[in-house]
């Protein structure tokens, strides 16, 4: 990880072991860092699995992996390889992750099929076979390690180890979710995110875990951004492996169905925030919520249209109430809005309404909220009954210096 941690960072949480879940991490050598760069999770058999992966044209040979896996619905182990994405690579990267999957079925007594893969890092460079099949048999014979180094472990430019946890109560018994992820650059997930990993001691049958997966995606992961970039490798996967011993759950319909899908959605909701936080030169928080759109989808997407504007993000690290340039992402965003009918507000502060600023208008309370970390937009479109609320950060120097030496 980074040595400069964020300003916006938090604490690991505690986050007790899952049953069923066995996790190692060691040191392979992909990159010249003295630090821990493959995870290892074996899984006990009956293990369920659902994911969402990247919507990029140009996906890692991890991601078609996946892919082609996740419909049978079962895993019995997880790889993860930081500091080469393996994105890119032809021939040579399929081989790669065949070479993984099958050395650690081998070791787990299982297919190739049940073994899943994510690679994170450089783009273009092939996964080096005899690197990755080292790790793998250091990993399989690697004490346990907990959440926190795992954490560590999957990370490229992140500055702080991100995990999650929720329990649910479902048929009768109390059931753990526990969640870790990474990322901090190329975060404009079109379906999910950079890595994310999900565990559950909870039997869930594989079509309800991908339903509640999906819809979870939607509120929390797809509604994140930093730089409006969809990386190559962008994996969010969830594994079940019903050791709380609840009657499984397989839909709506069944008892603890409920709270299991919301404490899903909760974890998804704490990761998906806490890259936002981890992002690259960031030094505010923005929630940026918007109502009144003609639908869910549109108010998506104007909310995405401010988040991913350079001078909206340069003005907020400003720490400059320049609402102007909140109109013009409104208007960029392609989707239906009106002049006279918009709404801006930072913080509680009611800046613009009616197609101009707000009678009395008073800067001071803006420029007050806007020295904070967490920042507050809402704009009210005032066409329609459609809503919804997107997170990003603000856009420094500190971005620009680290992907300009990202390589070196």
């Amino acid at each position: 990880m980074a040595d400069m941690m964020s300003p916006l960072a938090t604490p690991f949480p505690a986050i007790p072991p899952i049953a069923g879940v066995r996790l190692a991490t060691v040191r392979a050598g992909y990159k010249a860092w003295d630090r821990d760069d493959m995870t290892l999770a074996l899984f006990d058999e009956d293990t369920t699995v659902a994911g969402v992966t990247t919507q990029s044209k140009c996906p890692s040979p991890e991601v078609e992996w996946c892919r082609s896996a996740l419909p049978l619905g079962r895993a019995r182990a997880l790889v993860v390889n930081a500091g080469n994405s393996n994105a890119f690579t032809g021939a040579k990267g399929r081989a790669a992750v065949e070479a993984i999957t099958a050395r650690v079925a081998t070791a787990a007594g299982c297919q190739p099929s049940d073994v899943f893969v994510s690679s994170t890092g450089v783009i273009g460079v092939p996964l080096p076979i005899p690197t990755a099949e080292g790790g793998v048999d250091l990993a399989l014979a690697a004490p346990e390690a907990n959440w926190e180094k795992v954490a560590a472990a999957i990370s490229t430019t992140d500055t702080f180890p991100k995990g999650a946890m929720a329990t649910a109560i479902v048929d009768g018994r109390t059931v753990t979710i526990a969640g870790v992820i990474k990322g901090s650059g190329m975060i404009a997930p079109d379906m999910a995110t950079m890595l994310g990993f999900l565990f559950t001691d909870a039997a869930v049958e594989p079509a309800f875990l991908q339903q509640i997966l999906s819809a979870a995606n939607g509120r929390s992961f797809s509604c994140i951004t930093v730089d409006g970039d969809t990386s190559t490798s962008d994996t969010v996967l969830a594994f079940a492996t019903g050791k709380a011993g609840n009657a499984p759950l397989g839909s709506f319909d069944d008892a603890g169905a409920d709270a299991f899908a919301a404490a899903l959605q909760n974890v998804c909701l704490q990761l998906a925030q806490l890259v936002v936080r981890d992002g690259e030169g960031a030094s505010k928080f923005i929630e940026i919520a918007v109502e009144g759109a003609t639908s869910d989808e549109s108010a998506r997407t104007i909310a995405l249209s401010i988040a991913n504007s350079p001078l909206v993000k340069t003005a907020i690290a400003g720490e400059d109430a320049n609402w102007g340039r909140i109109v013009m992402a409104v208007g960029k965003a392609g989707e239906p809005a009106e002049r006279d009918r918009l709404s801006i507000r930072f913080g509680d502060t009611q800046v613009a309404t009616g197609g101009l600023a707000a009678e009395g208008y008073d800067e001071a309370p803006v420029a007050a909220h806007l020295k904070g970390q967490d920042v507050r937009i809402g704009v009210d479109i005032g066409l329609g009954e459609g809503r919804a609320t997107v997170w990003t950060c603000d856009l420094t120097h500190g971005y620009i210096s680290i992907n300009a030496d990202y390589r070196s």
